[in-house]
């Protein structure tokens, strides 16, 4: 079976890893610090935290923040749940808005209509992008509207580590940037994430809510400063980021080079939306859309029958059901969304991959796109 996505560990990964649970420290030591560092000089920033999951990441930012009850968070209807999640979890309003038909991107010119026209009780406080599969949002158009109308900017950076928009790392451009090490991810620990930050104040709350809101002085004394969480990352999840994060520029090239595959095999197949190329995407997913209505689940279906997995991209949130009941959407409401959520298809891509690979993937779908 080719997989969709399929985890690099070497050798040296296991052995680092045994090492750790040999030593007998698991928490908050020196493989997390030096993580952390490792991540902070790959992006070019310093201040860095290592925490249990993307989602920890983006919650954390949230409360970090500020953003409760009363507040409106702006965030694109085309991307995983825990996205929005976050945002009912510290209960404020998520207002969706419609992403782009060739990045797959929030739109930055729907994004301020959505500002502009909101009336709602609840007061615009943030908002957050994601940089969907590794493609960079247009970060200069979306840090104007942040400024231009007082809010915080989130950057859900989950699938984007090594993704730049015009040579600077996504994820740094924000308030704050979110990523994750979850299996799909391009280096991973299992679960796991990061938060960038640049401010000091937004880095020592952070620090706090992390660890159960816990500081300890130069003395050693120990005190709680406000109720926090556990959204700590071991220190044998650490080591094992830290070894892959080694490997990784040689995987994002990897990567590029699959696309290229893609591309080629693809490039005459007319019922086929193929992603646009954008410079410096990091390409954490490679998925197109089918042009015209067709059954996902059959084409899934089919393709394990030739022993490749396919899955959908992503989700368009107004569709599921906590969303759309809560908030009354209507299907149309976001049709870019809904397009893509609908005829969306992700296909097999990791370092391990080869042309070959790509040539019967590409082949046994246009096969079966043909026929259905």
């Amino acid at each position: 079976m080719i997989q969709l996505s399929k985890p690099i560990v070497t050798d040296e990964e296991i052995e680092m890893v045994n090492k750790v649970l040999r030593s007998g420290m698991f928490v908050q030591s020196e493989h997390v610090q030096l993580f952390e560092k490792s991540l902070g000089e790959f992006m070019g920033v310093n201040k860095v935290l290592a925490v249990s999951s993307g989602t920890a990441a983006l919650h954390l930012s949230l409360q970090a923040l500020g953003i409760k009850e009363g507040n409106a968070v702006f965030l694109p209807a085309f991307t995983f749940p825990a996205t929005a999640n976050v945002v009912e979890l510290q209960r404020a309003r998520p207002i969706l808005v419609d992403v782009e038909e060739e990045t797959y991107n929030i739109d930055p010119k729907k994004l301020e209509k959505s500002i502009l026209d909101w009336k709602g009780p609840e007061t615009p406080k943030a908002i957050i992008i994601v940089h969907q599969f590794g493609a960079p949002c247009n970060m200069t158009k979306i840090s104007s509207i942040a400024k231009k109308y007082g809010l915080f900017l989130i950057e859900d950076a989950a699938c984007a580590l090594g993704t730049k928009w015009q040579g600077k790392h996504a994820g740094t451009f924000g308030d704050v940037g979110c990523f994750s090490w979850h299996p799909r991810k391009s280096i991973t620990t299992g679960e796991g994430g990061a938060v960038v930050v640049k401010d000091d104040n937004l880095n020592k709350q952070l620090l706090l809510l992390k660890n159960h809101g816990l500081d300890k002085s130069s003395e050693g004394n120990v005190n709680l400063i406000l109720p926090g969480f556990n959204y700590r990352l071991t220190e044998f999840q650490a080591a094992l980021g830290n070894e892959q994060l080694k490997k990784f520029n040689y995987w994002i090239e990897k990567r590029k080079t699959l696309v290229e595959y893609y591309n080629e095999f693809f490039k005459n197949v007319s019922n086929i939306q193929l992603p646009k190329k954008i410079s410096g995407h990091a390409w954490q997913t490679f998925m197109i859309v089918i042009k015209r209505q067709t059954s996902q689940s059959k084409l899934i279906a089919e393709m394990r029958k030739k022993n490749v997995e396919i899955n959908i991209g992503s989700h368009a949130l107004h569709m599921l059901d906590f969303y759309e009941k809560k908030y009354k959407y209507n299907i149309n409401d976001f049709p870019v969304s809904k397009q893509l959520y609908r005829q969306g298809i992700a296909l097999p891509l990791y370092p391990g991959l080869e042309k070959k690979d790509i040539h019967y993937i590409c082949s046994s779908f246009k096969e079966i796109l043909n026929r259905s």
